[in-house]
């Protein structure tokens, strides 16, 4: 007798993961052809490249819409929504899988929607046309547009173009955590919501179902009471459900695997690409090889709406936002930027550790690279009658501007650099090991260059070192509690 082979299938719904273990040969024929049967699949009109593929990145769009179709979910908001984009997170999976991003669009971004060829249901195409400077929810629903023309508008507002889209309604929520049994969350302070019908107390509960949709709606009792104080309690659900569906009490559970493949086909709605559990199971494989430490949540750098008195939409922050579309698309690792970082921070904070020079021997030059006229001399003045900096210079003017005030030093006045930095209130982000230059005397100096941020002579400086990602994020290991 031939023993069954088990099967693991990955669905990603709404942002959700869910591990399916089938039975033997026979009877996991006819379930999975019940499985198949459940999927619902819509066009992707061509918006997107044509399905993920194992040797590649992946790009997944995952879509949350706030339809209130279903069992008691009519209670909910808008009930006539014809399904606008209520919760969007392009997933990004490594060309590795050693790592992935998920990066929530807010619903209230101001975007462009596109023109957007939609197969209609006589299978014609009909072109929705665009609409300049309006909210990214209205990229589905409104006009009659579909899933493929939130594709069309992420492509167009983040330069990534998706491989898939998945989109799932209020009841995905509800099911999924059913199926799994519950998920455990955690909030900072009693929450009595009368809008998502959420009231549960301070500390770490495990919800399901409609207390569990409840828990992803709220937002007026949760940070600054707008969306983007929901995407932050939903990135936090979404890491607990992804614990819980990653761990031993679900993974070795017949039951809740069964539970988690109805649950999961039902509440789907996806591309023709993946319009089978073979084509999800694939999937699911690809998505099974990463590590849960190395995903990543993050949301679009945003700022208010600059155009409006009453702050109730945002824009792209120009000086944030493109650098993070940019690591997608050159499938960059926000972890191991965050690992870099760390290991930068320390690098700079330890510049300042160790023995310092007598003032007496620090021997330095002072160039102006951006303060106000005079500052070199005026620092020279403080370094040399207050400070006991005797074997300094005025350099004079630098040959670029500089926004913050760098001290650059050989390595073997790190003594020296260490007591300047100390006198001047200098951070280790300040402070650039490099070259001397040689002074009248022909001795090795160091260069203090006064940048923009110089405070006036003798007034100690706070610099701060610039990271180059300066975004809010988490991984899909920490375990935080809504506040």
């Amino acid at each position: 007798m031939k023993k069954s082979k088990t099967r693991k299938v990955m669905l990603w719904s709404g942002g959700t993961m869910a591990f399916v273990v089938l039975g033997t040969a026979s009877t996991a024929y006819f379930y999975l052809e019940h499985l198949n049967g459940n999927i619902q699949s819509v066009s992707d009109d061509g918006a997107s490249t044509g399905g993920f593929q194992k040797d590649k990145a992946i790009n997944i769009l995952l879509i949350g819409t706030d339809k209130r179709t279903g069992a008691g979910n009519e209670s909910y908001g808008d009930s006539g929504s014809v399904g606008h984009a209520d919760t969007t997170i392009l997933l990004h999976v490594s060309k590795d899988r050693s790592n992935a991003t998920a990066l929530s669009i807010p619903r209230d971004l101001i975007v462009d929607v596109p023109d957007c060829p939609t197969t209609q249901e006589d299978g014609s195409t009909k072109v929705i046309p665009g609409t300049t400077g309006v909210r990214f929810n209205t990229s589905l629903g409104q006009d009659g547009r579909t899933p493929s023309c939130t594709v069309r508008t992420v492509t167009e507002l983040t330069g990534v173009q998706p491989d898939n889209f998945m989109v799932a309604d209020f009841n995905a929520v509800k099911t999924l955590t059913t199926a799994v049994g519950g998920v455990e969350v955690c909030l900072a302070k009693d929450i009595d919501d009368p809008d998502s019908h959420l009231k549960l107390s301070a500390g770490t509960h495990t919800i399901q179902g409609e207390q569990a949709l409840a828990f992803v709606r709220t937002r007026h009792s949760v940070g600054f009471g707008g969306d983007l104080s929901r995407i932050e309690i939903q990135q936090q659900f979404l890491s607990a459900l992804m614990r819980k569906l990653k761990s031993n009490d679900t993974l070795t559970s017949p039951s809740k695997m069964l539970k988690l493949a109805e649950a999961g086909t039902e509440a789907l709605t996806v591309d023709s690409q993946l319009d089978s559990i073979g084509k999800l199971k694939d999937l699911g494989l690809e998505l099974g090889k990463l590590n849960t430490k190395n995903l990543t949540f993050t949301t679009i750098p945003v700022v208010d709406n600059p155009e409006e008195t009453v702050k109730s939409t945002v824009v792209l922050n120009d000086s944030k936002a493109p650098e993070i579309f940019e690591m997608i698309k050159n499938d960059v690792s926000f972890t191991e930027v965050k690992q870099q970082k760390k290991q930068e921070k320390a690098a700079v904070a330890a510049r300042l550790k160790g023995t310092k020079a007598d003032a007496s021997e620090v021997r330095v030059r002072v160039l102006n690279g951006g303060a106000a006229g005079g500052a070199a001399q005026q620092e020279l003045n403080w370094l040399q009658t207050e400070a006991g900096v005797t074997k300094s210079e005025n350099g004079g003017n630098a040959g670029t501007e500089l926004s913050k005030t760098q001290l650059e030093y050989d390595p073997d006045q790190a003594d020296q650099a260490r007591r300047l930095a100390d006198l001047l209130g200098l951070s280790g982000s300040a402070m650039k090991p490099g070259e001397s230059v040689t002074n009248a005397q022909g001795l090795p100096t160091m260069t203090l260059t006064l940048g923009k941020d110089f405070k006036g002579a003798g007034v100690k400086l706070n610099a701060s070192s610039n990271t180059s990602v300066d975004v809010d994020k988490t991984t899909a290991d920490e375990v935080k509690c809504a506040k």
